[in-house]
């Protein structure tokens, strides 16, 4: 893995990417932050030595360099998935690279069903903790030691300090944003109704397919971490109703220029 960090980091940095400070990856539904952007340099994952490739058809699939709120930033725009058949190495190589271009703190967005009932879809929910139930980690291979720490706390995985400033700037704004446990499913396949119940009596509030893999080896890397989740549906196992894809990209889009605020504002107070 060591040879293609390093594969991947050079290419890119011949590409123009210049130590970054900022690492973002946008979920889905979520990249019209790129529209914020003044965009330096952009290389399709294809095109990147070692990348996986994006192949869900709503993740565009494009790394981007360039300034936001004055600093220089990188960009996942579409990320990827153990459900479109990577393994946890895979999905979270991004942030490894990342790392190595130069960025100090990583931020992430997802779309998640909001399983805590007090939480309605449209509003954010700023991750404070998470429960990991994609059935393995991925710092689960050999020679990860060479990479970092290989037992690595997680006990505060999410900065405080960064949730702090997420809050004030929320309140500022008049945005609702709701602090909550993430848990991360393999999926691609929606809950049942039973497994709704079960996230609610395991402490989640929230459920997506994503982000706990790549928070998981940024806090094995040691970068400063904090998560957004914008909810896109509510999870109520007791009044189920089938799930439309396309009306959750279409709430995810309705919410998201709230979380384009948050996110602007935080990095120009960071």
């Amino acid at each position: 893995m060591i040879k293609y960090i390093k594969e991947s980091t050079e290419y890119l940095q011949n590409k123009g990417f210049d130590n970054p400070e900022i690492g973002i990856i946008l979920g889905t539904g979520l990249g019209q932050l790129t529209n914020e952007i003044e965009i330096i340099s952009e290389v399709s994952y294809n095109h990147i030595p070692n990348f996986p490739t994006a192949t869900v058809e709503f993740h565009k699939g494009k790394l981007i360099y360039g300034i936001l709120a004055g600093k220089k930033v990188v960009v996942m725009q579409g990320r990827f998935h153990v459900y479109e058949g990577y393994t946890l190495q895979d999905v979270t190589f991004p942030v490894r690279i990342m790392k190595q271009l130069g960025i100090k703190t990583l931020l992430v967005s997802n779309a998640a069903g909001a399983i805590n009932l007090d939480f309605k879809k449209g509003e954010l929910m700023l991750i404070d903790d998470h429960i990991n139930l994609q059935g393995s980690s991925p710092l689960a291979f050999k020679g990860v030691e060479e990479l970092g720490e290989r037992f690595t706390d997680m006990s505060a995985p999410y900065d405080t300090e960064i949730n702090l400033k997420f809050k004030a700037i929320a309140a500022e704004k008049n945005i609702q944003l709701h602090k909550g446990v993430y848990a991360s499913v393999v999926g691609p396949q929606l809950e049942t109704r039973a497994e709704y119940r079960m996230l609610k009596i395991i402490g989640a509030d929230a459920v997506g397919m994503s982000t706990v893999p790549e928070i998981i080896v940024a806090n094995h890397l040691g970068l400063r971490v904090a998560a957004v989740s914008v909810l896109t549906d509510e999870c109520d196992p007791e009044h189920l109703k089938p799930v439309n894809i396309a009306d959750i990209i279409d709430m995810a889009a309705k919410a998201e220029p709230n979380m384009i605020t948050l996110f602007k504002e935080l990095i120009q107070n960071i």
